[in-house]
């Protein structure tokens, strides 16, 4: 198998036809002299100057700088003594290619001041073959000071390109991992509770089916309602994946802390004007986690909820007047209050926890208002 060469600069956008007569062209220069031993010289200048322009074309490190110094030398030197001033086209393009910032400003300014020393050079000698170039060299001189910029940008341009690829797929990737996680927490709120109130009612019904048989098939009755909505709630979830609205979870917790024998008061609009849709859904699950450790862990007869809304935040606080404990406020232990602070965490919200005459749990986050889309014209 024959391993490709690589000759022309990659991606040059120039020809390679060009390229082709760039290559070509120097020998016509010193076969123009008339002796044999400026003709070798001038073929070993050449042969040297494209084997280190070939060791360096894929080189790193210090043979780069290497390879450019020589050829830099071999270049002033093809213009001094056979007016061929057109390496400096190969040199231009080389040096654009260098990754180094320090490196490129370097040989970059090195490359523009030998060009130009030695270009005057040749019209001070007054060589009459180098003085009917001199639209041609005006052109390498502009070609030197603006090519090496162009394929230096450009490849910056595509190695940004090739990082902001990077980066959008491992944002991709953490975006995957945290719906995941915001899934996990959502059957988590939206399965915990409910699974919580079916056992705690199905454990009274088992106690009361003979005591009590009339109160006993009401509470199977309430485990059959608890059990339609979840699956009522998971169908949702799973099938829209829609954000939770605070009227709908408010009902939705009237209901179970009814089922639970517990009293629930709501003060304050439950239609929170101009908040926005994530907020609001953030607000819901707060609510029903909340409203979860009540039933599970407080032992409390009575629930309160208000909401305030200011210019600056909103504001949801969740009373009981049970028991509560350390323990079913540990932020360490299962999904509940741990899940309430990442998801009031994410919109900058926070949450305090006050255990005077109960518990309250107080949640904050900053009110963004939003704008009408068109406003009323007077």
């Amino acid at each position: 198998m024959f391993k490709k060469v690589q000759i022309f600069p990659k991606s040059s956008g120039i020809s390679p036809y060009v390229w082709l007569m760039f290559c070509i062209l120097p020998f016509y220069f010193i076969f123009r002299s008339s002796s044999d031993i400026e003709i070798v010289t001038g073929i070993l200048l050449i042969i040297l100057f494209f084997f280190c322009y070939r060791l360096t074309l894929n080189a790193k490190g210090w043979p780069v700088y290497v390879g450019i110094s020589i050829q830099i030398a071999i270049s002033i030197a093809m213009t001094l003594l056979f007016s061929y001033a057109y390496f400096a086209f190969f040199l231009a393009f080389f040096i654009g290619n260098i990754q180094n910032k320090a490196g490129f400003i370097t040989l970059y300014t090195v490359h523009i001041v030998t060009s130009f020393v030695t270009v005057n050079l040749g019209f001070i000698l007054q060589d009459k073959f180098f003085i009917t170039q001199t639209p041609f060299i005006l052109i390498s001189l502009i070609a030197v000071i603006l090519l090496p910029l162009g394929s230096y940008n450009r490849n910056k341009q595509g190695e940004l390109q090739e990082q902001l690829k990077d980066a959008n797929i491992r944002i991709a990737e953490l975006v995957k991992l945290e719906e995941r996680q915001r899934i996990a927490r959502d059957l988590h709120d939206t399965l915990g509770q409910k699974l919580s109130l079916i056992g705690l009612k199905s454990d009274l019904a088992s106690k009361l089916i003979v005591k009590n048989p009339d109160r006993a098939r009401s509470e199977i009755k309430d485990v059959q309602q608890t059990a339609r909505t979840a699956l009522k709630e998971v169908r949702l979830l799973v099938s829209r994946m829609r954000g939770a609205r605070l009227e709908d979870e408010i009902a939705s917790a009237s209901q179970i802390l009814k089922a639970a024998q517990i009293k629930f008061n709501v003060e304050g609009n439950e239609t929170l004007p101009s908040i926005t849709l994530l907020s609001e859904s953030v607000l819901s699950m707060c609510l029903k986690e909340a409203v979860t450790n009540v039933v599970k862990h407080s032992g409390a007869t009575a629930c309160s909820l208000v909401l305030e809304q200011t210019q600056t935040e909103v504001v949801m606080k969740v009373h009981d007047n049970g028991k509560g404990g350390a323990d079913a406020l540990n932020f360490k232990q299962g999904h509940g209050l741990q899940g309430m602070k990442e998801r009031l965490e994410f919109v900058n919200g926070t949450l305090e926890i006050s255990m005077s005459e109960g518990t309250t749990l107080i949640t904050r986050i900053p009110q963004i208002i939003k704008r009408p889309d068109k406003e009323d014209n007077v």
